[in-house]
């Protein structure tokens, strides 16, 4: 194996076990923690997907950030609010808690800068499966991928931007009070 190789091996397994302890957070309902692991620039952009003919899907598939409206385009002043009005205890959403589990896997590092051995920043991929209980018998799931640009701060790995793809354009939940 290539010294390139290992270092991209070993990258890999450190920003797996960042993201596993991120799902741990959210599993945890320890959202203040969570709220640690956000860099202070953070970009949290879940597009709205339509159905489109062949050949439109790059184009046409899904909601641009900044343009239209989005599931979520957010940063991490406003998921911070997010966090504060559910830890209130008021939050009609989240009251009582929902019990999720959140799995992540299928994770790659597509790019590092400046270099595997050395990165600053690294741009991540996984998939999801988010399972959600609310109450006695409202459940759901939500199945996609992510994409992440990770960056390399003083205190560790931060979330510099997330962008979530639902596999469905039609929202089943009665909410989206969940974190991704």
């Amino acid at each position: 194996m290539s010294a390139e190789d290992a270092a991209r091996r070993a990258l890999a397994a450190e920003l797996a076990e960042f993201l596993y302890l991120e799902a741990d957070l959210l599993d945890e309902r320890r959202f203040t923690e969570w709220l640690d692991l956000l860099a202070e620039d953070l970009i949290y952009f879940m597009p709205i997907r339509h159905n489109v003919k062949f050949g439109q899907h790059a184009a046409r598939e899904n909601t641009r950030q900044g343009e239209g409206i989005s599931w979520f385009d957010e940063d991490k002043w406003t998921l911070g609010k997010r966090v504060e009005q559910i830890l209130t205890g008021v939050h009609y959403a989240e009251e009582p808690l929902s019990r999720t589990a959140h799995l992540v896997t299928n994770i790659r590092v597509i790019s590092a800068t400046p270099s595997f051995a050395a990165a600053e920043t690294a741009e991540v991929s996984s998939r999801f499966l988010i399972q959600q209980n609310r109450v006695e018998y409202e459940t759901t799931q939500f199945v996609g991928r992510r994409r992440d640009i990770l960056r390399r701060e003083a205190a560790g790995w931060r979330i510099a931007r997330r962008e979530i793809i639902l596999e469905q354009n039609v929202l089943v939940a009665k909410n989206l009070s969940i974190f991704f």
